[in-house]
């Protein structure tokens, strides 16, 4: 089974909520992307910040997914830190993707970018898995 074979065959119930779908996934790389609703936006049909948020950590936590070691029970997320730089319109797909910056025995680290389909950053997502 390949990493996105992976990732796609997990039950991420609010991930599936928000509309995420994994579309590339190493063990440097996964990305996902999300249609900006209008349920998922705060006034001036902009992306909230937890949807901004909310999007990071799955695709962090997927990632840590396909790290885990061999007698990994699972993953947890134990800290996360946003800088939000800009903002996507309603309507628009966002690209979250998340590279490693960290990957030990008990955590994993990883930075999430979170881009608009012309590039503009919207912001950047830093994670701790504990690998359980």
């Amino acid at each position: 089974m390949t990493p996105l074979e992976k990732i796609n065959s997990l039950k991420m119930p609010f991930a599936e909520l928000k509309g995420v779908g994994f579309t590339e996934a190493s063990a440097d790389r996964v990305v996902a992307q999300m249609l900006v609703r209008a349920d998922l936006c705060t006034l001036h049909h902009t992306i909230h910040g937890g949807a901004v948020m909310a999007l990071a950590d799955s695709v962090g936590a997927a990632a840590t997914v396909i790290n885990l070691p061999e007698d990994a029970k699972g993953t947890t997320t134990v800290e996360s830190k946003t800088n939000f730089i800009g903002g996507a319109r309603e309507g628009t797909v966002v690209t979250a993707i998340a590279t490693p910056v960290h990957r030990g025995r008990r955590t994993q680290v990883w930075q999430t970018r979170i881009e608009t389909e012309d590039g503009k950053l919207v912001a950047i997502v830093t994670q701790t898995q504990l690998v359980l």
